[in-house]
Parts: C-alpha cells; sequence; structure tokens
C-alpha cells in the first residue's frame, strides 16, 4: 500500500500579539506584584479565597500570562487569573 500524496500545505498560526511575548508578560507580572499580588498572599477570586502562588509566564496557549498573570491555589483547584478577577484579602 503506497503512502498518501499530500498536496498544499499546513495552515501556520500568525502572531497577533506586536510586541514580543516576554515583554508583555514581564510587564504583566510586574504590575500585579506592584498592586501587591505577591506570592504568599491572600486573595479572593469572586468570593471564593485562595493564595497567589506564582506567576504565569505562558506565551501560547487560551491562558497566556499576559492576559492572566497570577497563579492562584484555591480549595476547588488551582487556577490562572486575570488582575479584574481578583482581590486583596
Amino acid at each position: 500500500m503506497a503512502a498518501k500524496e499530500r498536496k498544499g500545505s499546513r495552515p501556520r498560526r500568525i502572531r497577533q500579539v506586536s510586541e514580543p511575548p516576554g515583554r508583555s508578560i514581564g510587564s504583566a507580572v510586574n504590575a500585579a506584584i506592584s498592586l501587591g499580588f505577591v506570592i504568599g498572599r491572600e486573595v479572593l477570586v469572586g468570593n471564593i479565597p485562595g493564595l497567589v502562588v506564582g506567576y504565569n509566564i505562558a506565551s501560547f496557549g487560551p491562558f497566556i500570562g499576559s492576559v492572566y498573570p497570577l497563579v492562584v491555589r484555591t480549595a476547588l483547584g488551582v487556577t490562572k487569573c486575570a488582575m479584574d478577577e481578583v482581590s486583596l484579602a
């Protein structure tokens, strides 16, 4: 049985971010830190208590670090959060 002949090319992803991903992620993380969202800080995700356990440095995928810079552990699990989703407890 012969291999299937393929025609055409694979669709490629086009980066839509105008600045380098590391710079915008770093800016988001630094903004979070300057607002008091440091590791170990108690926060509220809506009305659910949690603890900041880290910072999201992902540059691809559905939850990139420039939009969701905080990693928070709650009783429901670990989640990546945007700055407008959390408040200091």
